[in-house]
């Protein structure tokens, strides 16, 4: 019996070491992402009760999140290159520096304002400029963390892994909306905490994730670098992973540039930034719709708001990860299918007048992006050869940055001078789009993809 059973421990194949400190790497890696995406979003979700509990006006709320998503757009294709260049650990420790800095100052602005020791303006004045560390620091740590898993993976588990390190940013929409209204410290001792909590206890988060990965992860500075990271899409209420890290990722160092106007992505890029604008729009505006239409004090906004931000990242996720993988759509059909229901889902969010309305018509507008965006990703990448890949990923990844830029103020303004109307522009680009892309957009052909190498005008 004892040869018999050491003959049974001998069989069982045992894993190698190194696949098992990968194993390790990339749980961790995961938990970066997801805490970097949860932190943003969680804060996200908690501003227009802020907003309105300090008394400023609802356009600030919306600036504090442009200008931080700007410099992410900036700043994220320098960190992705310093990362190659200077080492990934130290590119994921500044990037988790810059998130607990952040959210720590603006946790201290907020809290100034909410115990009165200086206005409401004043405190989101000081916020906005945290903001800016977040957007400036907080974008070096995903492209790195990419290079990480795409150096130690093999070709045929790079796309999987990498999209499984993607789609932490995904979940994070959901969980940072959905632990949000927990967070609320109330007071310590005379010092009232409230709404600024989530930014203290992601603080909190922020600093056990720097501790750890500065304990577990090995310097690799003096160490040859292999895999790069793509630059990662800002992560937004409403913002979905676009898949285009992972694409940008991917791809071959080097290769040929192509124009935005490039006729074979003229019409993706097209798309995509309308798309891209409707989402961002209506997903800020979101907040004060929740605190409008259902008539609720800020303080007791938080929990209906979470609800409708889960339910629309929830079926985001469930089109990205369970509907497409199984329909197997085309990209073109993507982009048109999700517009028709991103284009119902705006215009019942625009007219609900109950939290059980707002939260179907968001997650069924939601659902519609959620088709769109990946439809729009494949589409690119699948119009140019493999030497074009790079070069497209940081197209795809620019437009969406672009929308989640512009996008918040534009749907914030709009909904200043009447509260349906970012709901309504939405629909109609949408509806507007959907005519355009049923004639522009086609689907790749393999051979004329093979034969240019080239960009084409």
């Amino acid at each position: 019996m004892v040869e018999e059973r050491g003959h049974k421990q001998s069989a069982i194949p045992r894993r190698p070491r190194i696949r098992r400190a990968f194993d390790r790497r990339f749980a961790l890696m995961f938990m970066v992402m997801l805490t970097i995406a949860a932190g943003n979003t969680a804060l996200q979700s908690v501003l227009p009760a802020l907003g309105r509990s300090l008394g400023v006006a609802d356009s600030a709320v919306a600036a504090a999140f442009s200008v931080s998503a700007l410099l992410w757009v900036i700043a994220a294709p320098f960190w992705a290159n310093r990362s190659d260049r200077y080492g990934r650990r130290l590119m994921i420790l500044l990037g988790m520096g810059g998130f607990c800095v952040s959210l720590a100052t603006c946790g201290l602005f907020l809290a100034a304002g909410i115990n009165g020791w200086i206005s409401g303006s004043a405190a989101f004045l000081l916020f906005i400029m945290a903001r800016l560390i977040y957007g400036t620091f907080g974008s070096a740590a995903p492209p790195a963390v990419q290079a990480i898993v795409a150096g130690e993976t093999t070709r045929e588990e790079r796309t999987r892994a990498l999209t499984l390190i993607a789609s932490a940013f995904g979940l994070g929409t959901i969980l940072g909306p959905a632990i949000a209204p927990y967070l609320l410290l109330g007071h310590i001792g005379e010092i009232e905490i409230g709404l600024a909590g989530p930014a203290f206890v992601f603080t909190l988060f922020g600093i056990a994730m720097f501790l750890t990965v500065r304990t577990m992860l090995p310097e690799d500075r003096a160490t040859p670098l292999g895999g790069h990271g793509g630059t990662t899409g800002y992560p937004s209420i409403g913002g979905q992973g676009t898949g285009a890290s992972v694409r940008g990722a991917t791809a071959p160092k080097g290769g040929i540039k192509v124009s935005y106007f490039d006729r074979r992505i003229r019409g993706w890029m097209i798309a995509g930034l309308v798309m891209g604008h409707a989402q961002a729009m209506t997903g800020q505006a979101i907040g004060f719709l929740v605190i409008d239409r259902l008539n609720l004090p800020p303080s007791q906004a938080l929990e209906p708001t979470g609800i409708v931000l889960m339910m629309g990242a929830g079926t985001a996720l469930l089109a990205q990860w369970g509907i497409i993988p199984t329909l197997n759509l085309a990209p073109r059909a993507l982009v048109l299918v999700g517009l028709v229901f991103a284009a119902a889902g705006t215009v019942m969010t625009g007219f609900a007048t109950s939290l059980y309305g707002i939260a179907t018509g968001y997650a069924l507008a939601s659902l519609g992006f959620g088709f769109t965006r990946p439809g729009f990703t494949a589409g690119s990448s699948l119009a140019v050869g493999p030497a074009a890949q790079g070069s497209v990923a940081g197209k795809v990844t620019s437009v969406n940055g672009a929308s989640f830029v512009l996008g918040p103020s534009i749907g914030v303004g709009l909904y200043g001078l009447w509260h349906s109307l970012p709901y309504l522009i939405a629909a109609v680009g949408c509806v507007a789009l959907f005519a355009y892309c049923w004639f522009a957009l086609q689907e790749p052909d393999e051979q004329e993809v093979a034969a240019f190498d080239d960009p084409v005008i």
